[in-house]
């Protein structure tokens, strides 16, 4: 019998482990890599001639980062690696993929989907001036060109990521000027039962906190941001928000690094034609899949935080699940004991995840309360003025509909960072439940492709 193709999307923590199971199956798996190098967002690996060390690089999480990029090294004789390719549509059990040079057509058995995530972006009045990036726009900054985003830096936001990329920041050497955090103390408090689950990233976050903070870091809960100053010609001068207490504060800066966790890629299990529900604890339509990762399209799977925002850990443990289920399901044999117990190190960080969105929650209200001349779409220029003026004149309530009004979501990346946030201005506009306006729906290609590339089908 001719060995299954099987496909994994993802090079990141859930992609390796996943690629790791393949292997030691006796299986060689095609892994598709957007990225020049291994390791994903998270643990995105340094170009080749950078030596800075994995301790200043990674923080608390240097271990794991080094463990899982080793692991990726010992394998890429065993595996069709290829990085810089981009998937841009799945449909008739073909994965569409584009390089600089050369767009395949590339059948599958099995399909495993470690997609990853990317920054969820509350807007703010300003946020469109030069030095206003995502949390993960300045990690990439640090850890792919060596580069801080700015001379002086606010982070702004809320979630692990808002801590552990300021805290990376002042290893590198960069002046963080503020932690802002639109999260109450409070709220950690009320999480504390299940941030239990995994004490130890507990810890790593209580040690970020406690380290920004000796290094004279101011840090802010319960901060409403009320406008990123600044101007088109000269970018960003400074932040503008409002404390706990209702009194406001300025702060000088020239960058700012903002988002509120993360959001899972969810487009290209969107494409595959997978069924989504809608999860109130995050307040985001996820693809609906099983405990061991089977989306609802067979052959198609979905592991890491490309389908759930559980974290890096659990992503490592549902990529090995994911993989074992596939070859499960294509009639290999595996160990069913090793399957139960990592089905339980995923609960284990479910739990751990719903502590975090308690105590990090989405500021779901900041939407309703954007000023009409606040950017609400910076891809095509759209206000919040405008879409509210939209649901005025058209009674657009549903997010298509909206988008096709107002050009919402219509630009380069496709709502990723104004899709939700829209959904929430239209819920709140409108007086309905967010999950009523619905998602928009994905599109071929998820990202702009180059229209001059050849075509073969290998």
């Amino acid at each position: 019998m001719a060995e299954p193709r099987i496909i994994i999307v993802g090079a990141g923590p859930a992609g390796t482990r996943a690629a790791e199971a393949c292997v030691q199956a006796g299986i060689r798996p095609v892994v598709l890599d957007e990225g020049r190098r291994d390791g994903g967002q998270i643990y995105r690996r340094q170009p080749d001639n950078f030596t800075r060390p994995y301790a200043k690089l990674y923080g608390t999480e240097a271990p794991r980062a080094q463990a899982l990029h080793e692991t990726f090294d010992g394998l890429k004789d065993r595996i069709d690696y290829r990085a810089e390719t981009l998937v841009w549509n799945i449909a008739d059990g073909h994965v569409r993929t584009a390089t600089r040079t050369m767009e395949s057509a590339l059948p599958f058995d099995a399909l495993l989907l470690c997609t990853g995530a990317t920054d969820r972006l509350m807007p703010v009045k300003g946020w469109q001036f030069a030095g206003s990036y995502s949390l993960g726009g300045a990690q990439v900054a640090l850890k792919s060109q060596a580069v801080s985003i700015g001379h002086k830096v606010v982070f702004m936001g809320s979630g692990p990521l808002l801590y552990l990329v300021a805290s990376q920041y002042v290893q590198a050497g960069a002046d963080v000027v503020a932690v802002l955090d639109t999260a109450a103390y409070s709220a950690r408090i009320k999480a504390l039962p299940d941030l239990l689950a995994v004490p130890s990233v507990l810890w790593n976050g209580v040690a970020l906190t406690l380290a920004l903070k000796r290094a004279g870091v101011m840090v802010r809960n319960s901060v409403k941001p009320l406008e990123i100053l600044g101007n088109a010609e000269d970018g960003v001068s400074g932040i503008r928000f409002r404390v706990g207490d209702g009194a406001e504060q300025t702060i000088a800066c020239d960058a700012v690094a903002m988002g509120h966790h993360l959001r899972p890629e969810t487009q290209l299990a969107d494409l595959a034609l997978c069924a989504f529900a809608f999860d109130p604890v995050t307040r985001q339509w996820l693809p609906e899949r099983d405990g061991d990762g089977r989306s609802s399209v067979a052959g198609v799977y979905l592991a890491g935080d490309g389908a759930k925002i559980l974290g890096a850990r659990s992503a490592e443990a549902s990529g090995r699940l994911t993989a074992l289920a596939a070859l499960s399901d294509l009639g290999m044999p595996v160990d069913k004991g090793e399957m139960a117990s990592l089905r339980g190190d995923v609960g284990t960080y479910a739990k751990f995840a719903r502590g975090l969105a308690t105590a990090f929650p989405w500021p779901a209200e900041q939407a309703g309360t954007l000023p009409d001349e606040a950017i609400l779409c910076r891809c095509e220029g759209v206000t919040a003025g405008d879409l509210r003026a939209v649901m005025q004149e058209t009674g657009a309530k549903e997010a298509n509909r909206a988008k096709a009004f107002s050009r919402v979501g219509m630009g380069r990346c496709q709502g990723r960072y104004c899709g939700l946030v829209a959904a929430e201005l239209i819920a709140a506009q409108a007086d309905i439940p967010v999950e009523q306006v619905g998602r928009l729906r994905g599109q071929a290609p998820v990202k702009p492709l180059n229209i001059s590339i050849g075509d073969t089908d290998a």
